[in-house]
């Protein structure tokens, strides 16, 4: 139980597309035209058995040009609200990821008594991933090694990006990630039919996409595998509720509010 949000946003990152043939259907370029804001941020109530138990709030940070690639910092905060007697929980993740949102770096850091985290570098150059894990309280490396980086990967923040860009098209993805220091794989599932979606901060029907799909392997502290989601149907494919089924049962994930230059969400019209 006290693993719980760190459940939800491991899972609410998985939410994504579909078209599964090879890993060529990874890089289509073939896609509806989405685009990534700098200075969004965008904050998501999570509630078990109908129980707000906390947040995430994600941010994209920055934009910049580097060896004629435009590459993207996005940061995401997950926190547990005061007073719940079964979980006090505070992580951040980081990732740097280029325009086809393939990663440089990743890195989780979780902030209690002793503070951890975990580092990925992709060198695709020398195909290796350079993992390195440890504590920040005791100043302490415990593992510093590589990985062989044989493909292109995801990490778990990038694949949310992944996921948004790739949205109102029906196709599907077996998408590589890596994840607890080896590659696995999720299998993404989108769809071009709008659906309406409500939720408490709109007074309105919101105009979406749908879209689902699953891992191959167990998740961190119990994810399942099954999960579903709801993103505008505009450019920006914001996110808008997700639903996904954990160790200990069903969880939603809906969005609250957001600070984004000239959006709001997309009204469905019959």
């Amino acid at each position: 139980m006290k693993k719980i949000i760190l459940i939800l946003f491991l899972s609410f990152i998985f939410v994504l597309s579909i078209h599964t043939q090879t890993d060529k259907s990874f890089y289509q370029s073939d896609l509806p035209f989405r685009k990534i804001d700098v200075g969004e941020e965008i904050t998501y109530v999570v509630k078990y058995l109908f129980i707000s138990i906390g947040e995430i709030k994600l941010k994209v940070t920055h934009r910049e040009i580097t060896n004629n690639d435009t590459v993207y910092s996005a940061i995401a905060y997950i926190d547990s609200y005061e007073g719940l007697p079964f979980v006090n929980l505070h992580q951040i993740y980081e990732t740097k990821f280029n325009s086809r949102q393939i990663p440089f770096f990743f890195r989780g850091t979780i902030i209690d008594k002793d503070t951890t985290f975990t580092e990925y570098s992709f060198n695709y150059k020398n195909k290796k991933i350079h993992i390195l894990k440890g504590s920040r309280s005791k100043n302490e490396i415990w593992t510093d090694s590589t990985a062989a980086l044989d493909r292109e990967y995801l990490d778990g923040l990038s694949l949310f990006y992944y996921a948004r860009m790739r949205t109102g098209r029906k196709a599907s993805y077996n998408t590589p990630v890596f994840i607890n220091e080896k590659g696995e794989k999720t299998v993404i599932r989108c769809y071009d039919k709008p659906e309406p979606i409500e939720i408490d901060a709109v007074d309105y029907k919101i105009n979406c996409v749908y879209l689902d799909g699953e891992t191959e392997f167990k998740g961190i502290f119990g994810l399942t595998g099954y999960f579903e989601g709801w993103f505008s149907n505009d450019e920006h494919a914001v996110p808008i509720y997700a639903k996904m089924s954990v160790i200990i049962g069903n969880i939603t994930v809906e969005l609250k509010e957001w600070k984004k230059k000239n959006w709001t969400p997309p009204q469905f019209r019959n």
